[in-house]
């Protein structure tokens, strides 16, 4: 049986329309190749930030496009790297006087792509660089050649960056932000079932009843550890432990994302919420920012993702910049 409520063709262009027939005032639909753009900047931003990859995990990229985040987004089709030409396109579109600034999460597809696009950028004469999202610690491994997956940092990483494209820095210095934010941001996510097969119906993996899979990727990968659910507080015990372990240290203040990978309710969430603020308040661990919901799914998967980055106070501001997205939004500085 096939859950999901899936057009037939060009979902992602059915999907792309509806978003921004809900946000006009925010966002503009260039259907080929396909994107979306933010229809304002902050007037002292110089760079544009562009971002994108595989449907299915909305509302990354494209709810994160607008005043203070990303200025362009790029689709592919559902757990699909987008198109080289899209994000080449997009990128034009976004360009600022001192170049552009692609956040790419760490997938080959997505790495050949925005690669592909970049180097045509400098042929043009187009300065762009680019920042790794590399935060899952389910693939640091020395037998994992392509390193730590990119999951739910983006989030923290885009927005982070958005504040602080908008105060003026330059490209190099935006660049060398994003590898801190990202080297600070660290990932671990689990789930209790698989996400829908879009193409065959029926759940993409089976587990057995009482087990989650510790170390999910977001597009359906098993984890490495199957194991029995141990209960709610252990196991946002063992998931925070980890994280907190593999963040540069001494760790002082945080932002928190706690996020659903689909089909886990926001009651859970917030559930999960208040283990995790109480676990960090014990260590004696600020948390500065918190994000609690659905940011980046994997279709329907029931599961969910803890993300902590260190943050250092110099970064703040950049947190706490004002913001107008179709997925996050505040009117003014909350410091």
């Amino acid at each position: 049986m096939n859950r999901l409520f899936l057009p037939a063709d060009h979902t992602v262009d059915h999907a792309l329309r509806g978003l921004v027939l809900t946000h006009p005032d925010l966002l503009r639909l260039n259907e080929s190749p396909l994107y979306v753009a933010a229809r304002e900047r902050h007037p002292e931003r110089r760079v544009g930030l562009v971002s994108g990859g595989g449907s299915g995990h909305e509302p990354l990229h494209s709810g994160f496009v607008g005043s203070g985040m990303l200025d362009a987004a790029v689709p592919g089709r559902v757990f699909a790297s987008p198109h080289n030409r899209q994000v080449l396109e997009a990128s034009r579109d976004a360009a600022g006087d001192d170049g552009v600034l692609h956040i790419v999460k760490n997938y080959t597809g997505d790495r050949i792509n925005f690669g592909i696009a970049a180097e045509r950028l400098r042929a043009e004469g187009i300065q762009v660089r680019r920042v790794l999202v590399d935060d899952d610690l389910a693939t640091e491994s020395d037998e994992t050649a392509t390193g730590r997956r990119g999951t739910g940092a983006t989030v923290l990483v885009e927005k982070l960056l958005g504040g602080a494209a908008d105060t003026g820095l330059g490209l190099d210095e935006l660049a060398e932000l994003g590898a801190r934010f990202t080297a600070a941001s660290r990932s671990v996510a689990v789930a209790s079932r698989a996400q829908t097969s879009p193409s065959q119906g029926g759940e993409a993996f089976d587990l057995p009843d009482g087990t989650l899979e510790y170390g999910v990727g977001i597009h359906g990968e098993r984890a490495v550890t199957t194991l029995s659910h141990p209960g709610l507080e252990q196991l946002v015990d063992r998931m925070v432990r980890q994280i907190l372990d593999a963040l540069p240290q001494p760790v002082g203040s945080v932002l928190l994302l706690v996020n659903g990978l689909g089909a886990t309710t926001l009651l859970e969430l917030q559930a999960i919420h208040h283990h995790v603020s109480k676990l960090l308040g014990e260590r004696g661990i600020d948390v500065i920012g918190r994000l609690v919901g659905t940011f980046v799914p994997a279709l329907d998967m029931s599961g969910f993702s803890l993300t902590l980055t260190s943050l250092r106070d110099d970064w703040r501001a950049y947190w706490h910049a004002p913001v107008r997205t179709p997925a996050l939004l505040t009117t003014e500085s909350t410091r």
